[in-house]
C-alpha cells in the first residue's frame, strides 16, 4: 500500500451529473465564470467493464470547462441505463459525482485506492488510455476517476486550459473536435 502522503492528492477535475447539459453549462458560466465549456461527442470505452461485467459506459453527453486550475465536468445521462452515472445520481436529477486524478503512475494509484477497500466501478480504455472510476462513496462520498497521463489527454486538457486563459465570456459553448 502506498503511504498516504506519497499518493497523488492533486484533484484536477470535479464532475456533476446533470439532467440538462445546456442549462447546467449556462448556470456555471453565469454564476461562476467557469468556461468556456467544450462539449464532447459520444464518448465510448473499449475493453471496458462495469462492476465486473463487460460493458461500455452508459450513454451520455459531456462537457468540460476550466475554473481556475480546476476542470468542471458536466455529464448528462441520455437514459436510465445501469452504470456509473446512475450509481450515484438518479436519472433526471443533479448531483456531485466524482473527482478526477491525472496519473503518471496509474497502476500504483489504482492499487492504492483498491487497497482501502474501495471497489472498481468501471474501467476501460478511452482512446487507448486506461481510465477508471473507483467507488469511493463509502469513504469520501463520491467516486474517484483515474486518468492515465497520455498525449491525447495532454492536448485536449491543454486546449481547454488555453481557451480559459483571458476568456472574456464570449462563445461559452464550443465543440471539441
Amino acid at each position: 500500500m502506498i503511504e498516504p502522503y506519497r499518493r497523488n492528492r492533486d484533484y484536477m477535475q470535479l464532475c456533476w451529473v446533470v439532467p440538462d447539459l445546456d442549462a447546467a453549462i449556462a448556470h456555471w458560466v453565469r454564476t461562476t465564470g467557469a468556461g468556456p465549456f467544450f462539449v464532447f461527442g459520444e464518448v465510448h470505452f473499449t475493453e471496458s467493464h462495469y462492476r465486473g461485467t463487460p460493458m461500455d459506459v452508459a450513454p451520455h453527453r459531456a462537457s468540460i470547462g476550466q475554473h481556475g486550475d480546476m476542470q468542471i465536468e458536466l455529464i448528462q445521462p441520455l437514459g436510465d441505463d445501469p452504470g456509473i452515472w446512475r450509481d450515484l445520481v438518479p436519472f433526471g436529477k443533479a448531483g456531485f459525482h466524482h473527482v478526477g486524478l491525472y496519473c503518471t503512475d496509474y497502476e500504483t494509484e489504482r492499487a492504492a485506492l483498491l487497497d482501502t477497500g474501495a471497489e472498481m466501478a468501471f474501467e476501460g480504455l478511452m482512446m487507448g488510455a486506461r481510465t477508471c472510476y473507483v467507488d469511493t462513496v463509502g469513504s469520501v462520498g463520491f467516486m474517484t476517476e483515474l486518468i492515465t497521463a497520455n498525449p491525447v489527454a495532454e492536448m485536449v486538457f491543454g486546449q481547454i486550459r488555453q481557451a480559459a486563459e483571458g476568456w472574456d465570456g464570449s462563445d461559452p459553448v464550443r465543440s471539441m473536435g
